[in-house]
Protein backbone atom coordinates (compact mmCIF):
# COMPACT_ATOMS: atom_id res chain seq x y z
CA UNK A 1 0.00 0.00 0.00
CA UNK A 2 1.43 3.40 -0.53
CA UNK A 3 -0.32 6.78 -0.01
CA UNK A 4 -0.08 10.15 -2.68
CA UNK A 5 3.58 11.18 -0.82
CA UNK A 6 5.12 7.75 -1.57
CA UNK A 7 4.02 7.60 -4.61
CA UNK A 8 5.49 11.30 -5.26
CA UNK A 9 8.69 10.30 -4.14
CA UNK A 10 8.43 7.32 -6.54
CA UNK A 11 7.04 9.14 -9.90
CA UNK A 12 8.62 12.78 -10.94
CA UNK A 13 5.29 13.52 -12.72
CA UNK A 14 3.10 16.17 -11.42
CA UNK A 15 -0.09 17.58 -11.57
CA UNK A 16 -1.73 17.71 -14.08
CA UNK A 17 -0.09 14.63 -15.08
CA UNK A 18 0.25 12.45 -12.12
CA UNK A 19 -2.36 9.78 -12.33
CA UNK A 20 -2.05 7.77 -9.88
CA UNK A 21 -3.58 8.52 -6.33
CA UNK A 22 -3.09 5.45 -4.47
CA UNK A 23 -1.42 1.64 -4.26
CA UNK A 24 -3.96 -0.97 -2.84
CA UNK A 25 -1.37 -3.83 -3.05
CA UNK A 26 1.72 -4.66 -4.39
CA UNK A 27 3.32 -8.23 -4.72
CA UNK A 28 7.08 -7.75 -5.83
CA UNK A 29 7.95 -8.81 -9.31
CA UNK A 30 4.51 -9.79 -9.73
CA UNK A 31 1.81 -7.68 -10.00
CA UNK A 32 0.14 -4.01 -8.45
CA UNK A 33 -2.96 -2.61 -7.95
CA UNK A 34 -3.61 0.84 -8.07
CA UNK A 35 -6.62 4.28 -8.39
CA UNK A 36 -6.92 7.31 -9.93
CA UNK A 37 -9.99 9.04 -9.16
CA UNK A 38 -11.43 10.31 -12.15
CA UNK A 39 -12.59 14.51 -11.48
CA UNK A 40 -14.64 16.95 -13.13
CA UNK A 41 -11.72 19.89 -12.60
CA UNK A 42 -9.31 18.07 -14.09
CA UNK A 43 -7.96 20.24 -17.19
CA UNK A 44 -8.37 17.73 -19.63
CA UNK A 45 -12.36 18.07 -19.42
CA UNK A 46 -12.80 21.43 -20.76
CA UNK A 47 -11.55 20.21 -24.32
CA UNK A 48 -12.46 16.47 -23.86
CA UNK A 49 -15.37 16.73 -24.71
CA UNK A 50 -17.25 20.15 -23.07
CA UNK A 51 -20.70 19.46 -23.65
CA UNK A 52 -19.67 15.17 -22.55
CA UNK A 53 -16.64 14.68 -20.13
CA UNK A 54 -14.99 11.84 -21.32
CA UNK A 55 -11.06 10.72 -19.73
CA UNK A 56 -9.36 10.52 -22.49
CA UNK A 57 -8.44 6.28 -23.35
CA UNK A 58 -4.28 7.60 -23.70
CA UNK A 59 -4.64 9.42 -20.47
CA UNK A 60 -5.52 5.94 -19.30
CA UNK A 61 -2.62 4.14 -20.91
CA UNK A 62 -0.49 6.50 -19.29
CA UNK A 63 -2.16 5.92 -15.55
CA UNK A 64 -1.49 2.27 -16.58
CA UNK A 65 1.97 3.40 -17.43
CA UNK A 66 2.79 4.97 -13.93
CA UNK A 67 1.21 1.92 -12.23
CA UNK A 68 3.67 -0.52 -13.76
CA UNK A 69 6.71 1.92 -13.15
CA UNK A 70 5.41 1.73 -9.04
CA UNK A 71 5.62 -2.05 -9.93
CA UNK A 72 9.39 -2.01 -11.39
CA UNK A 73 10.70 0.23 -8.99
CA UNK A 74 9.51 -1.85 -6.17
CA UNK A 75 10.33 -5.07 -8.00
CA UNK A 76 14.12 -3.98 -8.30
CA UNK A 77 14.36 -2.38 -5.33
CA UNK A 78 15.30 1.25 -6.61
CA UNK A 79 13.86 5.03 -5.94
CA UNK A 80 14.64 6.96 -9.05
CA UNK A 81 16.07 10.07 -9.07
CA UNK A 82 16.21 13.30 -11.38
CA UNK A 83 18.34 11.47 -13.73
CA UNK A 84 16.09 8.47 -14.54
CA UNK A 85 13.63 8.32 -16.46
CA UNK A 86 11.40 5.53 -17.49
CA UNK A 87 9.34 5.67 -20.97
CA UNK A 88 7.35 3.97 -22.86
CA UNK A 89 9.07 1.35 -25.46
CA UNK A 90 5.68 -0.07 -26.85
CA UNK A 91 1.92 -0.43 -26.21
CA UNK A 92 0.30 -3.44 -27.94
CA UNK A 93 -3.17 -4.57 -28.10
CA UNK A 94 -4.60 -1.28 -26.12
CA UNK A 95 -8.41 -1.78 -26.29
CA UNK A 96 -10.99 0.48 -25.08
CA UNK A 97 -14.53 -0.92 -23.60
CA UNK A 98 -16.08 1.50 -21.75
CA UNK A 99 -16.08 5.71 -21.62
CA UNK A 100 -14.82 6.56 -18.35
CA UNK A 101 -16.20 10.05 -17.06
CA UNK A 102 -15.93 12.30 -14.02
CA UNK A 103 -17.15 10.60 -10.77
CA UNK A 104 -15.91 7.37 -11.54
CA UNK A 105 -12.60 5.41 -9.91
CA UNK A 106 -10.00 3.91 -12.35
CA UNK A 107 -8.72 0.82 -10.74
CA UNK A 108 -5.34 -0.39 -12.61
CA UNK A 109 -4.24 -3.94 -11.99
CA UNK A 110 -0.94 -4.63 -13.93
CA UNK A 111 1.25 -7.43 -13.97
CA UNK A 112 4.83 -7.92 -14.72
CA UNK A 113 4.90 -10.18 -17.52
CA UNK A 114 8.91 -10.12 -18.26
CA UNK A 115 11.79 -8.06 -17.47
CA UNK A 116 14.66 -8.70 -20.03
CA UNK A 117 17.40 -6.69 -21.52
CA UNK A 118 16.13 -3.12 -19.17
CA UNK A 119 12.62 -3.60 -20.78
CA UNK A 120 9.93 -4.41 -19.02
CA UNK A 121 6.49 -5.99 -20.69
CA UNK A 122 3.19 -5.76 -18.30
CA UNK A 123 -0.19 -6.46 -18.81
CA UNK A 124 -2.57 -3.77 -17.87
CA UNK A 125 -6.31 -3.69 -17.03
CA UNK A 126 -8.04 -0.70 -15.78
CA UNK A 127 -11.86 -0.77 -14.64
CA UNK A 128 -14.45 0.88 -13.28
CA UNK A 129 -16.27 -0.99 -10.71
CA UNK A 130 -16.82 -4.70 -12.50
CA UNK A 131 -16.51 -3.08 -16.33
CA UNK A 132 -13.16 -3.02 -17.75
CA UNK A 133 -12.40 0.45 -19.25
CA UNK A 134 -9.11 -0.14 -20.98
CA UNK A 135 -6.52 -3.15 -21.54
CA UNK A 136 -3.23 -3.18 -23.24
CA UNK A 137 0.42 -4.93 -23.07
CA UNK A 138 2.53 -2.04 -21.87
CA UNK A 139 6.54 -2.06 -22.71
CA UNK A 140 8.89 0.45 -20.55
CA UNK A 141 12.36 0.97 -20.20
CA UNK A 142 14.50 3.19 -17.79
CA UNK A 143 17.16 5.74 -19.21
CA UNK A 144 19.75 7.53 -16.96
CA UNK A 145 19.61 11.44 -18.29
CA UNK A 146 21.97 14.07 -18.71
Amino acid sequence: MMDIHQILKQLPHRYPFLLVDRVLEVEKGKSIKALKNVSMNEPQFTGHFPHRPVFPGVLMLEAMAQTAALLAFDTLGVTPDDKTVYYFAGIDGARFKRPVEPGDQLVMDVTLERMKAGIFKFKGTARVGDEVACEAELMCTMRTIA
